[in-house]
């Protein structure tokens, strides 16, 4: 799908008017602080696949999943009203995994440039071999 296309300007839309309405609209405690971060629209618009992130653990992850499915009906009248097309694209949530692990690659990398620097600041110390540094 190209960015031009159809489907992608329209999950575009879909996600604007989402992150607006979770924002302004929807007062369910549930959804914490949530982003979406993309939504991928079926080439004949039928459905939405929206992902998002949230902050917190395991159960806060649940909690904002719950809500996000008690709000879908509220959030697709909305978008209907919005963004006048005629077939609403039916609305699904998931928990977008790439930011974590990315998060997690970015931590190992961080790790790793720590050790290196760490050995190679020990490999130039003079004091490193076992000499006090005088003959």
């Amino acid at each position: 799908m190209s960015p031009g296309s159809r489907p992608s300007r329209v999950g575009d839309q879909i996600r604007a008017e989402i992150a607006d309405l979770l924002s302004r609209e929807v007062h369910d405690p549930g959804i914490g602080f949530l982003t979406i971060t993309r939504v991928d629209v079926t080439s004949d618009l039928q459905q939405a696949r929206i992902y998002y992130t949230t902050l917190g653990d395991a159960q806060a992850r649940k909690e904002s999943s719950r809500a996000l499915v008690r709000a879908a009906p509220f959030l697709r009248r909305q978008i209907g009203r919005r963004l006048r097309l005629k077939r609403v694209p039916e609305l699904e949530f998931f928990f977008d995994e790439s930011i974590e692990k990315g998060d997690r690659i970015e931590r190992i990398i961080q790790e790793i440039s720590a050790e290196r620097a760490a050995r190679s600041a020990h490999e130039s110390d003079p004091d490193h071999d076992g000499h006090d540094g005088q003959d």
